[in-house]
């Protein structure tokens, strides 16, 4: 009940029934590929990766819609409020892969105590969204991530998109490229603010950062293994 109370805060009821609209639209439109208990656990996933991005723009008291789905293309947060600082992007950028995992990591354990192929699947898709938003690119949350740390970590973030499509053709994957593109070029005059963040602070991020991604990578290939034992 407090959860959601906390989503309605600032949300007018019409807005509230929208999220929920494209939630529902979302996870009907996955059925249609892979089934409904498949596709309800998935859209979960990343409702629970959005209510993270949520709740850290709300603690940082940042005006922001609530989560919005679109079928095969992910789900986001309308941030309405101008990001002050590094560190609140960041905060707000690594809130989503930190909330989404741990909802990974219940289903992950959920699968291993009732031996279930399917939420194995759909812990593992979780594991895989969370670690490919991690990808030090804006729009990705890594490219949020990353300001705080160094914006170094930005330039391999292409050559890993296109990697991905290599591994997986997936036109998704060059729009992704081509909004990367866009944004670092936008943003290329921008005066980096990572100087406002102390040492401790930018070390803190950057070991949160990419510990999760070595986590995560770690999860991903473990998953793969042993949903291939269930074939």
């Amino acid at each position: 009940m407090s959860l959601l109370l906390l989503l309605l805060k600032g949300a007018s009821l019409g807005k509230f029934f929208l999220s929920g609209a494209t939630m529902l639209l979302s996870i009907a439109t996955y059925a249609l590929a892979f089934g409904w208990p498949y596709s309800t656990g998935f859209v979960l996933l990343l409702f629970f990766h959005e209510l993270g991005h949520y709740l850290a723009a709300r603690q940082r008291g940042l005006d922001t819609g609530l989560p919005m789905f679109i079928p095969f293309v992910g789900a986001w947060i309308a941030l309405k409020d101008e990001i002050p600082d590094a560190e609140t992007e960041a905060w707000v950028g690594i809130a989503g892969p930190l909330l989404g995992s741990l909802a990974a990591l219940a289903c992950y354990y959920l699968a291993e105590y009732y031996a279930s192929s399917l939420l194995m699947a759909v812990a593992f898709s979780g594991f895989v969204l969370n670690l490919f938003n991690l990808i030090p690119v804006p729009p990705l949350d890594g490219g949020r991530i990353s300001v705080a740390i160094s914006r170094k970590l930005w330039y391999p973030g292409i050559p890993l998109l296109l990697a991905c499509f290599w591994l997986h053709p997936n036109p998704l994957l060059l729009v992704v490229c081509f909004l990367a593109a866009s944004q670092m070029w936008a943003r290329r005059h921008e005066t980096p603010v990572i100087d406002t963040l102390t040492p401790g602070k930018r070390l803190e991020y950057a070991l949160l950062y990419f510990g999760l991604i070595a986590w995560l990578s770690l999860m991903t290939y473990n998953l793969h293994q042993a949903l291939s034992g269930f074939r």
